[in-house]
């Protein structure tokens, strides 16, 4: 019997392939709020939350120029940042609305509420907030029962500073 996976164990950070590194930092950077780390000359960069060192690597190393991945092949369907309450999720969508950048969907799973959209590569993005696990719905049996429904947005704007 192998030993289970620490439960502190965390994904530390998401490393991508992207086409253009300026378009690529000035989403997630402009849009989303990340601070710029390092940066690698043209090639790469890495950005972050809070001060940590990299919570994002991007590079053009094998994709410079490249095409986004057809649908229907395997590969990335999201990453998602974790945001550490609502008003922040809030002003998340804030952000996200004075860009004048697009949603492709928003979504109450019980557990969390959720925003989700593409970068400019296509890769799924979801900016999420979880509610207290004393909150998160739960079947007769006690096992964890999960729910996707609309998410209110003008609400959740309206919490925004």
């Amino acid at each position: 019997m192998t030993t289970p996976i620490h439960p502190g164990t965390r994904v530390g950070h998401v490393h991508l392939k992207v086409s253009d590194l300026d378009r690529a930092i000035a989403f997630y950077s402009g849009v989303l709020g990340f601070d710029v780390t390092q940066r690698y000359g043209a090639q790469a960069g890495f950005l972050s939350a809070g001060g940590y060192h990299h919570h994002i690597g991007l590079n053009t190393w094998e994709s410079l120029g490249g095409s986004r991945p057809p649908p229907g092949t395997t590969g990335l369907y999201h990453t998602a940042f974790l945001y550490p309450d609502r008003k922040a999720l809030a002003n998340a969508l804030k952000r996200l609305v004075e860009a004048n950048y697009p949603l492709t969907g928003a979504s109450d799973h019980g557990v969390s509420e959720a925003l989700y959209l593409d970068d400019p590569d296509g890769n799924g993005v979801e900016l999420y907030h979880d509610r207290p696990e004393a909150e998160w719905p739960r079947d007769a049996n006690g096992n964890l029962a999960m729910t996707t429904k609309r998410l209110d947005l003008e609400k959740l704007y309206s919490e925004a500073d």
